[in-house]
């Protein structure tokens, strides 16, 4: 018949690949159809447990595709008389080598596969648990639920690769002696990416920087203060979204080495500061009055923190003065100094209060003038 190739120890012809076809539609078609009767189920009022709908459907799709695999082996009978799943998984696709070492058969294969999509199955299982688990603990956060499922992964598929190897070589003892000069060259050349990757691990294990945490450091090529909000926690790197609503790829040792203030990790509020400069001459208890009433108008303004006003120095033009205030909502916190600082100017200008700027009056002697000789009467030589 034309159009045949083997696979593995069977023949596979064009009728079984239509098989094969018509199963992945068909197991579209139903996961769609699942996801729909899924939703609708999940608006139930007593269903309110978050990540509960994509961790279902996660499970479900894994067991769709694992009876995908099943028809698509059935499928075989079409053109093969007898087939034997012990057949199948014994045909070996690089045979044993003299030594005896490596060798890779079918059921390598489907097992190596298998031992992924089972420890996708288990993290999965895992990431429900928690949910059901901790759903209503006030003191489990987004942040928390992150570092035990990071944590999760990396155990769960650390086993899983190491299995892995070990299918595919009987003895991982050459594998290693081999591989240590390779590791000891990867270790000196990508010493960052090591150093970054500890710094992950150090991250997830402390929690002192967790995910929706607000952060505040320095750009180590700029210099440049960043306040961002934690996305997302990697091996290597750390996702922030600043206030303006770019992504950042940070490494994780810049978080760990580097000074980074957590705006989030400290509870309560925040003193802020808003700094000016006033005419000398001006009345400054009045200066000290209005500065604390454009403070307390601000809604986020703490009532019960005390909002001050104080004279830093006395400077070369103006008086400099500082505005002290309490605020918990420290994300918008420049949009709140922002705010103030129109409502200060405002009452500013309703008082006659001026915010002076730097002049310069320059004294020029009659003779450095520019136009000093025009009007001169020229002399005459006799």
């Amino acid at each position: 018949m034309f159009f045949e190739f083997k696979v593995g120890p069977y023949i596979a012809s064009f009728w079984i690949i239509l098989i094969w076809i018509a199963t992945i539609i068909l197991t579209v078609i139903l996961n769609k159809f699942i996801k729909r009767m899924l939703k609708r189920y999940l608006k139930k009022p007593n269903i309110k447990i978050k990540g509960t709908r994509i961790t279902i459907l996660k499970v479900l799709n894994q067991l769709l595709i694992l009876g995908a695999l099943v028809v698509g082996f059935q499928a075989f009978r079409i053109e093969n008389d007898v087939i034997s799943i012990r057949e199948f998984l014994s045909y070996d696709i690089i045979p044993k080598k003299a030594d005896g070492r490596f060798h890779i058969s079918m059921m390598d294969v489907i097992t190596i596969i298998l031992i992924f999509v089972i420890s996708r199955f288990i993290i999965n299982i895992f990431r429900l648990y928690i949910d059901r688990r901790f759903k209503d603990n006030d003191d489990f956060d987004e942040g928390t639920r992150f570092v035990y499922l990071q944590f999760a992964k990396y155990i769960i598929y650390v086993f899983a690769v190491v299995f892995s190897l070990q299918i595919v070589f009987t003895d991982l003892s050459g594998l290693v002696v081999g591989s240590a000069a390779i590791f000891a060259a990867l270790a000196l050349g990508l010493q960052g990416m090591f150093r970054d990757m500890i710094s992950g691990i150090v991250l997830l294990f402390e929690g002192t920087i967790k995910v929706s945490d607000i952060v505040r450091l320095f750009s180590p090529v700029t210099g440049e203060e960043i306040i961002g909000r934690v996305l997302k926690i990697n091996v290597r790197t750390t996702k922030v979204e600043t206030r303006d609503g770019n992504t950042l790829i940070i490494p994780n040792s810049l978080l760990t080495q580097d000074q980074v203030e957590n705006w989030t990790f400290s509870t309560g509020h925040t003193r802020f500061n808003i700094t000016l400069r006033v005419a000398y001459g001006t009345d400054t208890e009045l200066v000290k009055k209005l500065l604390k009433q454009a403070a307390l108008s601000h809604p986020e303004v703490s009532k019960k923190r005390p909002v001050m006003v104080r004279i830093l120095d006395f400077g070369e033009y103006a008086l400099e003065m500082e505005l002290l205030f309490w605020a918990n909502q420290k994300w918008f916190a420049e949009y709140y100094k922002s705010e103030i600082r129109f409502e200060i100017d405002r009452l500013f200008k309703q008082n006659g209060i001026k915010i002076p700027f730097p002049q310069r009056t320059i004294h020029m002697s009659k003779e450095d003038r520019p136009d000093y000789g025009q009007n001169k009467k020229p002399e005459i030589e006799e």
